[in-house]
């Protein structure tokens, strides 16, 4: 019963959103996100540069380090990074002032991350980018356009 009402706790710090190719049982997925000065930036758009990562974020507090997500195959950005920052407190800033924000036109996706490994920077879609944008069918000229597999 202990377990539920932290858990419960925790969703209401760390929110919903989990890295659903965590390795690692849930708890110890829930404890890293508790501990961690690292946050997933998504919706970016694949224009965002590095430089504007780090104006945007660095309001926040001392950032460590940006990981830019990219194409797997081409190489490109793909719409999302990982900042990590000094410490768990400039990660917090972030989560509060930076998520839903407006960044290139888009409104910016921040979640709490367990951590940045090597490989994670690459998009995990079918054609080497966002899962996401596999399924997407609209025109999005912040993302590059058509989804790749619309042949227009």
């Amino acid at each position: 019963m202990e377990y539920f009402k932290k858990r419960r706790e925790s969703d209401n710090q760390l929110g919903t959103y989990r890295d659903q190719k965590y390795e690692g049982t849930k708890r110890e997925q829930e404890e890293k996100l508790l501990q961690s000065s690292t946050v997933y930036v998504g919706n970016l758009s694949f224009y965002t540069s590095e430089e504007q990562i780090y104006e945007l974020f660095g309001k926040c507090g001392d950032i460590k380090r940006v990981i830019l997500g990219l194409d797997r195959i081409h190489k490109t950005p793909c719409g999302f990074c990982f900042v990590e920052f000094h410490t768990r407190d400039d990660a917090r800033n972030a989560m509060r002032y930076v998520k839903g924000t407006r960044l290139d036109d888009r409104i910016v996706r921040v979640d709490w991350d367990v951590g940045f490994i090597e490989g994670r920077q690459y998009g995990r879609g079918k054609t080497g980018g966002q899962v996401r944008d596999e399924y997407r069918t609209d025109y999005d000229s912040g993302r590059g356009g058509y989804p790749k597999y619309v042949g227009l």
